[in-house]
């Protein structure tokens, strides 16, 4: 570790649907890390997966300029350095050249290729500690299917739910369509299984919808899950810590357009924010023991945004995901919630740093090789 301040590998963009949230959420870290304590490194991933590093990477992705230096982590080890990719003299192969070495990663990419275990488990056999959930954690949270069903094991209600191939939905749609329409009722949610911010998720109230949004969610997963509706209030509450997580006071999301949308997220700024939510004292217990729950379930570590609905007409809480990677931009919950809960947005990163390298020292007291007794 360096002898003075953290450096502190800040990743963002990515090859996903959400590269653009990444942004904006990586800037609000970078602009908001205590300097005097952590020298951040700013390392881009472009939309086609290439990473790049240079003087200014946040702002090469987002003005599209083409001119970039291609980097690298190894996979490897003992040896926690960004790693520049330059011609070699005679340019016919490539040759890394140093850039510096990485005390901690703060991964900022919400979606496939960085919030599924892709990365983590880059992280984990280059042995580098790293913010947030490992490789389980990642992989469980993003996959909203896989995520409903440990939910189910350990007894979290979730709202009844199908998953469907795009592979079954393309050569049989008719049969999709009638096996949807007798499990479920309108209106139905058709969500990507893998993705979040919103993307590829649609509001189903007729048939005709439903194939529009099957549609959509197939161009972003092979994997589609569609959900029952219901009338729903959206409550959120951030969870923090390793084996010992705490919650935040939960929070309210009034969305303006029909449901808490992409456009309703990051473009009309429509949606209203209510910290604290307006529950009774029953209902936030409730909630955040079912957000540490579902938190321990899937063995998240460092951080989550945890996401109910709650049924206007029975008053039922339901589970509805874990946001492994949630967004940390101005308008974001997960950083408001805890502001709110009495931890500021600066110390809030100081204590995401700090339990990525609680994690990385624990993990380090596992055995990594077996020697039988004679």
């Amino acid at each position: 570790m360096s002898d003075q301040r953290i450096r502190v590998g800040v990743i963002f963009g990515g090859r996903s649907g959400e590269h653009e949230v990444s942004l904006r959420s990586a800037r609000s870290i970078m602009d908001a890390i205590d300097r005097e304590k952590y020298e951040v490194l700013p390392i881009g991933i472009t939309k086609e997966g290439r990473w790049i590093t240079g003087p200014d990477p946040w702002q090469t992705l987002a003005s599209g300029e083409d001119e970039t230096i291609p980097a690298a982590l190894l996979a490897e080890p003992g040896d926690p350095t960004l790693k520049a990719i330059e011609p070699a003299p005679d340019e016919t192969v490539k040759r890394l050249r140093d850039i510096a070495p990485v005390d901690v990663i703060f991964p900022v990419l919400h979606g496939p290729f960085g919030e599924d275990g892709t990365l983590q488990g880059l992280l984990e056999l280059a042995d580098i500690p790293y913010v947030g959930a490992g490789v389980v954690g990642s992989a469980v949270g993003m996959d909203k299917a896989i995520f409903k069903a440990v939910m189910i094991a350990h007894r979290i209600p979730v709202l009844p739910y199908r998953l469907v191939l795009r592979s079954q939905w393309e050569a049989k749609p008719e049969a999709v369509i009638r096996d949807l329409e007798a499990d479920l009722n309108y209106p139905m949610f058709v969500k990507p299984a893998n993705l979040g911010s919103s993307v590829g998720v649609n509001r189903a109230t007729d048939r005709a919808a439903l194939v529009a949004g099957l549609n959509d969610a197939a161009r972003y997963d092979r994997r589609l899950v569609i959900e029952q509706g219901i009338p729903a209030r959206e409550i959120e509450v951030s969870v923090l810590g390793n084996d010992d997580p705490i919650a935040s006071i939960p929070g309210e999301i009034v969305p303006g357009d029909e449901f808490y949308s992409y456009a309703d997220k990051y473009i009309n700024d429509a949606a209203q924010l209510l910290i604290p939510a307006p529950l009774d004292d029953e209902t936030v217990a409730r909630v955040q023991e079912l957000a540490i729950r579902a938190y321990q379930a899937i063995d998240c570590a460092g951080l989550a945004r945890v996401d109910f609905l709650l049924d206007r007409t029975s008053n039922e809480l339901w589970m509805n995901e874990v946001n492994t990677i949630p967004g940390f931009t101005s308008i974001s919950m997960y950083p408001k919630l805890w502001e709110a809960s009495g931890i500021p947005y600066p110390e809030l990163i100081d204590r995401l740093i700090q339990l990525a390298l609680e994690r990385h020292a624990e993990k380090s007291r596992n055995k990594t090789s077996y020697e039988p007794e004679a």
